[in-house]
């Protein structure tokens, strides 16, 4: 079942960008690309990605602000904690001396100018070299851990540091607390043992317990030291460019041409290389997990946890110390065309010499990005058999564009798979079907239309509306429908754009039912991924892209989901609801407002009796479920850890706030879970439990409701 828009929606959005036409990025201009501490002056092309940025950003923003003093400020203030966001480095006199720029960044884009920038990364890596060499000296120095003296873990409580004397006790605060931080997590790890396989993925995740804590903060320091002064000069630029556009609003952004290439590979679910996702750790390259199917998973030898020291090219190429390198550049090496051979150097979290493993590159296919699905029962029907639930994970909205513009018909998308999928369900005669979208950050646009198109039979999905103040609605205009029955939708803060979308007009058509944590995340606005070789020169060059917010969208019932996101219809306790991570947490985020009502269908299927009943009955299950208390307790503990701006450095207070339960390590674990590839589809927890039961209350209200109508 093809699906078809009107004329004008001829782009795909992409976590939220709506695509204008890119081509791919060709070689037909070189740019050097130098260290920063190189540099005395803006590159040519700098000078017209800045000034052409500047333009852009005065003639085709939404917000139609103008390129100003206040803009400016924000820049300025951007740009210095995108270097030191906890006012560790620089001193008071080194902001003072900057201040004097401080309403004329506006000014310096107009003009290409990048002294500023560089001026101040310069300052930067100077004091932070200092504090480096300062925070060395303290790793090794005995701290006093009964006397009771705090660190501000608020960078609003702090100001920077008015001299050397005051830098240095900031440093030996932090110190002191790092190494609370890893005696301890060793300790635990030494006390409370566990199987060889969880043992060895808290090894892979927390380091080995049998290392020095100072050790390992003194090569933490020294990886730091090394990858400040390896910042390249495109780097610079895109941080330096994209302080000023998020001084418009917090997606417009200014991507360097590695960027972009990355960006792209994302979005296409497919790369060529090993197959296994990475992460920097005090200066090695880690593994992270294994993608099932890649060529890593069928060699077999590597294994997660697994630190890559070096990397060379063919059988028989030089291998190259990686440690300290950056990451892209680590990952630019192992990536390569499919049937090439990379050798990796590999330190085994286990343990064990140095092992030298060879891996034919082939095509990896991002399966864990796209939709998968289960057969799932929960309850009984009157008839004494099971009620079946279809539950799709659905990470992104995802289109593999290059492939769609060249008419493959093998091509990946969204739609494709969850009509194949919804064919499958209906064969396998579902009750029901469970839409997650909790972990969905959005995708393409086009897709998140047309996936509303499987549930609905024609109508709007999403309007837009544009700078000039004019809205265009966007229908699904195929008939049929892929799945006419019950529709639950699982959401949650991290469900943002696209997902937003669906999720929205399924609700404004009551069309299902939306469950989750209150509200969505609140992204509203759309972003047009702008080619600058293309824009500035008429031809295709390693510039870059800018994503540059132009429209924002609304529901068909006219209500925009900017700041607001979308309403749960049966709220579930999550911790994810306590973080500041919403669009309305962002710095300058776009206000919300609202256009008319368009005209659309009403399948009654969702009503406030109905609601009211599902509400009451889950309220009641998560009242009487110890491990939902155990959650609420937990969000509360999270909730003041939050709030405060100062942690204790006596041990026993701080041992006693760890022994409650530290809060702010569950956020960093669910956060890089969520980053990391789920390996069950269907993960069958007291959360998701309860899921099944409001999803089993949903099918039987709507049976009830039938049988109503019919009589």
């Amino acid at each position: 079942m093809r699906r078809t828009f009107s004329k004008n929606i001829f782009v795909a959005t992409t976590f939220g960008l709506l695509v204008a036409s890119i081509g791919a990025v060709g070689t037909s201009q070189v740019v050097t690309n130098p260290r920063v501490e190189e540099m005395t002056s803006a590159r040519a092309a700098d000078r017209q990605i800045i000034m052409g940025v500047a333009k852009i950003m005065r003639d085709q923003h939404l917000s139609k602000h103008k390129l100003d003093d206040e803009i400016s400020t924000r820049a300025f203030d951007s740009y210095l904690k995108s270097f030191d966001p906890l006012k560790m480095y620089l001193l008071q006199s080194d902001v003072d001396g900057f201040v004097g720029s401080r309403e004329k960044l506006d000014d310096f884009a107009t003009k290409g100018d990048l002294a500023f920038a560089i001026q101040v990364f310069k300052t930067f890596v100077k004091r932070m070299d200092e504090r480096v060499a300062m925070a060395h000296e303290e790793i090794d120095r005995e701290h006093d851990y009964t006397i009771e003296e705090q660190m501000p873990i608020d960078r609003d409580v702090v100001q920077y540091p008015k001299d050397d004397l005051e830098a240095r006790d900031r440093m030996r605060r932090q110190i002191k607390y790092s190494l609370l931080v890893e005696r301890e997590k060793m300790r635990t790890l030494k006390e409370k043992p566990a199987d060889e396989k969880t043992r060895q993925e808290q090894i892979a995740r927390d380091g080995d317990p049998n290392e020095d804590p100072r050790e390992r903060l003194h090569r933490r320091y020294r990886t730091l030291a090394k990858r400040w002064h390896q910042l390249d000069a495109d780097e610079l630029l895109e941080t330096y460019v994209t302080a000023l556009t998020t001084s418009f609003d917090p997606h417009t952004t200014f991507m360097s041409a590695k960027t972009l290439d990355n960006f792209r590979i994302l979005m296409g679910l497919h790369l060529e290389g090993i197959g296994a996702q990475l992460m920097s750790e005090d200066g090695y390259t880690k593994l992270t997990s294994i993608v099932p199917g890649g060529a890593a998973d069928k060699d077999g030898r590597l294994k997660t946890g697994d630190r890559i020291v070096s990397v060379g090219q063919g059988d028989d190429g030089k291998l190259a110390d990686v440690i300290d390198m950056k990451l892209d550049d680590v990952v630019s090496q192992i990536r390569g065309n499919a049937g090439t051979v990379v050798r990796l150097g590999i330190m085994p979290s286990s343990g064990g010499e140095l092992q030298v493993v060879n891996i034919v590159r082939a095509k990896i296919n991002l399966e864990d990005s796209a939709a998968r699905s289960e057969i799932v029962t929960q309850g009984l029907k009157a008839d004494g058999s099971p009620l079946r639930f279809g539950y799709i994970d659905l990470p992104s909205f995802y289109l593999d564009m290059e492939a769609a513009r060249e008419k493959s018909d093998s091509y990946r998308s969204t739609t494709r798979d969850l009509e194949r999928i919804l064919t499958n369900f209906k064969a396998d005669k579902v009750d029901a079907v469970i839409i997650d979208l909790s972990r969905n950050g959005g995708g393409s646009l086009t897709e998140a239309i047309s996936a509303t198109g499987l549930f609905i039979d024609r109508g709007p999905v999403v309007q837009v509306k544009d700078p000039s103040g004019q809205v265009q609605v966007y229908d699904d205009q195929e008939s049929g429908v892929a799945w006419a029955g019950p529709l639950v939708v699982l959401t949650s803060k991290e469900s943002a754009s696209a997902s937003e979308i669906f999720a929205g007009a399924i609700q404004d058509y009551k069309r299902g039912i939306i469950v989750g944590d209150p509200t969505t995340h609140g992204k509203g606005t759309v972003q047009s991924l702008l080619d600058l070789g293309q824009y500035l020169l008429g031809l295709e060059g390693k510039m870059g892209a800018l994503k540059l917010t132009i429209q924002q969208f609304y529901l068909p019932d006219g209500k925009s989901t900017q700041r607001q996101g979308v309403l749960s219809d049966v709220v579930l306790p999550a911790l994810t609801a306590s973080f500041d991570n919403s669009e309305a947490d962002l710095d300058y985020a776009l206000p919300n407002d609202q256009v008319q009502r368009a005209k659309h269908s009403d399948y009654k299927l969702v009503d406030s009796n109905i609601l009211a009943q599902l509400r009451t009955k889950s309220a009641e299950r998560v009242k009487a479920s110890a491990s939902f208390d155990r959650l609420m307790r937990r969000i509360d503990l999270f909730r003041r850890q939050k709030d405060e701006d100062f942690v204790s450095l006596n041990r026993e207070k701080f041992l006693k706030r760890r022994e409650e339960i530290d809060a702010e390590q569950e956020e960093e674990d669910k956060i890089l879970d969520q980053q990391l590839p789920k390996k069950e589809v269907f993960h069958k927890d007291y959360y998701h439990e309860e899921v099944l039961n409001i999803s089993r209350d949903y099918v039987e209200a709507v049976a009830g409701l039938e049988l109503a109508r019919a009589g």
